[in-house]
């Protein structure tokens, strides 16, 4: 299987340098020059807790030259994925699959409808991943789930291969029929902490230890479950702490949720659609979400002070 990793960041790594680790026929493709040459050139570092790998991986700038993939992750910044898949249109052929394992919601409309639906899986990683320089990162793979599905729920033979091909590298992988459930689970784990994260400055050791950070995240899960009652959804996780402490599980101390990442770069976040989706959803579906409409104005305010830098 010839897999394109459409974002090279610090969970396109993650996942892209333990599945070529495992044997599999990686490229990772992203803009940020100094980090393509780094792992061309030596090879993709990758730390995992206090150990530490040189993983043999192809990188590129863009997709020119690239023959057709067999699968495209998709794991851009929300914001770039509609520029970023009609940039790849000439890597995805007839049989192409496109799977979005970003943060969030609503990555999967972008993709069907710049691509068609017909390539699209979607799915939730539990992995982590922190870039720690050009080439080098925090891989937070350890005992991290990766769950994939077709849209209309049925369990295809693609799916499936795909689901090997990560389970081969060492990254467990299922197969849903329930994708949209297995998508709204991980949204309440990024609820749960990217946000208030961002806001604090925190690292996940000393945002766990903060009682009333973690008040805050109960409240806006609790809103977010709502919402997806609402909305008729079909969760696993039945009770809002359970997403608090599932997000941190396997990390260590020093991580950082990508949203944080991001304003530490003077980026914009993927707000919208994390806290902002819930808010829309909430507002569809009249169900009050103060709590998340606080998070991403706290996140928006933050992101504007840093534009006027």
């Amino acid at each position: 299987m010839k897999i394109y990793f459409l974002g090279a960041g610090a969970l396109g790594c993650a996942i892209g340098g333990t599945l070529a680790a495992g044997g599999s026929d990686v490229t990772l493709i992203d803009p940020f020059q100094a980090h393509v040459d780094a792992i061309n050139r030596d090879g993709l570092l990758m730390k995992y807790g206090d150990l530490e790998r040189r993983v043999k991986v192809r990188a590129s700038t863009s997709v020119e030259g690239l023959a057709p993939a067999d699968l495209v992750i998709v794991l851009v910044k929300s914001f770039h994925t509609r520029s970023a898949i009609e940039g790849a249109l000439p890597i995805i052929g007839p049989d192409t699959a496109l799977m979005s394992l970003q943060n969030g919601m609503g990555h999967e409309e972008i993709l069907a409808d710049v691509a068609g639906r017909g390539h699209v899986l979607a799915g939730k990683t539990y992995v982590g991943g922190v870039l720690l320089g050009p080439g080098h990162i925090i891989a937070g793979t350890r005992g991290k789930r990766t769950v994939i599905g077709e849209l209309d729920g049925h369990v295809s033979e693609r799916a499936r291969a795909i689901a090997a091909e990560f389970d081969r590298a060492g990254l467990p992988c299922e197969v849903s029929d329930n994708i949209l459930g297995v998508m709204w689970d991980k949204l309440l784990i990024n609820v749960s902490t990217g946000a208030l994260s961002g806001i604090t400055g925190q690292v996940y050791g000393s945002l766990y230890a903060v009682p009333e950070i973690e008040a805050t995240a109960i409240a806006a899960v609790t809103e977010a479950m709502a919402v997806a009652q609402a909305i008729g959804v079909k969760l696993s996780i039945k009770a809002a702490r359970d997403a608090w402490v599932m997000a941190a599980e396997g990390l260590p101390y020093e991580f950082k949720t990508s949203m944080l990442q991001s304003l530490e770069k003077g980026s914009i976040t993927e707000i919208d659609f994390i806290n902002g989706s819930v808010v829309r959803a909430g507002l569809a579906h009249n169900v009050p979400t103060p709590v998340n409409q606080t998070l991403v104005a706290a996140i928006k305010g933050i992101e504007r002070r840093l534009e006027a830098k």
